[in-house]
């Protein structure tokens, strides 16, 4: 029996060595490192989009650090006002201490890697309902390893800005004789102001600057897959009034491509025109006294699109992007009797645009259609081409400016097709909030479907009835792109996409919970590409499907329709590979 308590002891003092040598080194607050679990917890929970290991680990890092914090903050809480009026409690011996904070670490590294097991079963859900090839729960396990020093590097940040604090407030203490306890207020409020200064102007401007200055670069390249048109009907031809050189990266691409008359003609079996395709770069207006709408329209008269069958006003996103699948299904279905016209308004990408552009890209996409819709207005009404709208993410947003309502857009459109709407859209907001009693926000219903649709897929757009009146808008919309539903209202209000059935292709496990889905959605944003067409931010040849319905052509039928499809489709794999 002494032997049996003699190996207990020395069991009991090596544990207290090692969690003292260990707590020494990297100075542990174990309320932090509970809060910090379940933070980790929290953040491998289902979200939206399926994750890979280093994407998860990177923002599962960032997420327990946060927690990390939150529970030093508690614990100080506690400390300051919750512990001195308490009645005295007798300090427990010091190898209890020890061993309760052992148990919070064991616990705390058992309660990961349970997580990260659950976890990897719940990214091959969701890899399965959209129909991709899922993780393995030992590949899934680096995750933990990964986030531990994400977390770490973190919370090293944190405390070199408390080290900064303790040396404002030293400084304060000795020059300006600020009494030493008030001393670290004033020195945290003296680098918040410092902060929040430098964020709010200098530092918010610079950063855009740089941004633009280090975007630009790329805008001033041209793909080596990207040649200077030579027909008249192209912007940045020899006879286009927007030089090749001025069109930037993006629109060098759209004016270069595209299906060319003779092609058209091979897809469908029908004779075509040569396809119009007018762009505007930031750089085209230099030395011409007129503004990109003016400029935009010049070139459409030059063309003669106002005199082809559809004519298209789109909205870029970003850069000056233009989705060739929706320009080449227009193309193919018009027998290319159309025209396509667009602006640049940025040299940053959608993400970056959409915190520092997007008054640009409203401003773009009103002035634009303001420009080609007065021009149409010139013409009798029986010459006028048929007018139609296409935005997609940013780019829709910028294309919904345009009009005050939905008796404005009625009024001036032919048709509108817009594509992943950010949730932030306005008209899109008074529609969905507006639908229809008993219809879902991911499937809404408007005016039970009679002028506006909401469509996932192919199927959505022939619902819920047949009866769609002219002029037709569609929104393209997926239950899994975070784009159309990521809002900050997520942070303290559940939505009713999570509290209705969810889309075929999200989840049944996704939940809401305070901050916590905020910050996944958050997440998600910068993965919405990264899945199967038919899911997330990826539309596809949907778009061909949304033009169909909104300004379907006098001759559709489908087996054209799914000729146009495959060539459309070939076409965005090659774009993929090559640009």
């Amino acid at each position: 029996m002494l032997e049996t308590a003699d190996s207990v002891t020395r069991l009991r003092r090596r544990c207290v060595a090692v969690v003292r040598r260990t707590e020494h080194i990297i100075d542990l607050n174990y309320v932090g490192l509970v809060v910090a679990t379940v933070f980790f917890a929290l953040s491998v929970s289902p979200s939206l989009l399926p994750r890979d290991w280093m994407f998860q680990g990177l923002i599962s890092g960032i997420n327990a650090a946060i927690g990390y914090g939150v529970g030093c903050l508690l614990e100080w809480l506690f400390r300051l006002w919750v512990r001195p009026r308490l009645t005295r409690i007798p300090a427990p011996p010091t190898w209890t201490r020890y061993a309760l904070k052992s148990a919070v670490l064991m616990t705390a590294a058992l309660s990961a890697g349970y997580m990260l097991v659950q976890s990897a079963h719940w990214q091959r859900e969701i890899t399965a309902l959209m129909g991709m090839e899922g993780t393995t729960t030992p590949a899934y396990l680096r995750t933990g390893g990964l986030s531990l020093t994400v977390g770490v590097l973190v919370v090293a940040c944190y405390r070199t800005v408390r080290e900064l604090i303790l040396y404002l407030a030293r400084q304060l203490n000795r020059w300006v004789k600020i009494p030493r306890e008030l001393a670290p207020s004033a020195g945290f409020l003296v680098l918040v102001l410092l902060v929040v200064t430098l964020f709010n102007g200098v530092a918010t401007r610079a950063f855009f600057a740089a941004a633009n200055s280090a975007f630009s670069v790329r805008n001033d390249h041209t793909s080596e897959y990207a040649v200077q048109p030579r027909l008249a009907e192209r912007s940045g031809s020899p006879e286009s009034f927007a030089p090749w050189e001025t069109l930037g990266f993006e629109g060098r691409w759209f004016v270069s491509h595209g299906p060319s008359a003779q092609r058209i003609s091979w897809v469908t079996g029908r004779p075509a025109k040569e396809p119009i395709r007018a762009y505007v770069g930031l750089e085209s207006v230099e030395d011409t006294g007129l503004s990109q709408a003016e400029l935009a329209v010049a070139e459409l008269e030059r063309t003669g699109a106002f005199d082809r069958e559809a004519l298209v006003v789109v909205t870029t996103t970003g850069t000056g992007w233009v989705n060739s699948m929706a320009a080449n299904a227009i193309e193919y279905m018009y027998g290319g009797d159309s025209a396509i016209v667009a602006t640049q308004y940025s040299y940053l990408p959608s993400a970056l645009s959409f915190l520092a552009d997007r008054g640009k890209a409203a401003t773009a996409g009103r002035e634009l259609f303001d420009a080609v819709y007065r021009k149409t207005l010139t013409r009798p009404a029986a010459e006028r081409p048929k007018l139609l709208v296409y935005g997609e993410s940013l780019g829709s947003q910028g294309s919904e400016a345009a009009f005050d309502g939905l008796a404005d857009l009625r009024e001036k459109v032919d048709g509108a097709l817009w594509v992943g709407p950010p949730n932030s859209n306005r008209l899109w907001q008074q529609f969905v909030n507006r639908r229809d009693p008993g219809s879902t926000e991911t499937e809404p219903v408007y005016a039970d479907g009679l002028v506006i649709r909401f469509a996932g897929d192919r199927e959505d757009l022939a619902r819920p009835g047949p009866e769609w009146r002219a002029p037709r808008i569609a929104y393209l919309q997926h239950a899994s792109d975070p784009i159309v539903w990521w809002s900050p209202d997520l942070a303290l209000t559940r939505p009713d996409w999570l509290s209705e059935p969810r889309g075929a292709d999200v989840s049944p496990r996704v939940r809401w919970a305070p901050l916590v889905t905020f910050w996944q959605i958050s997440a998600d944003l910068t993965n919405a590409q990264g899945v199967r067409d038919g899911h997330g931010h990826r539309y596809g040849s949907l778009v061909l499907d949304g033009w169909a319905a909104v300004a379907q052509p006098p001759d559709w039928n489908p087996e054209l329709a799914e000729r146009i499809r495959l060539e459309i489709e070939a076409y965005e794999a090659y774009e993929r590979e090559v640009k």
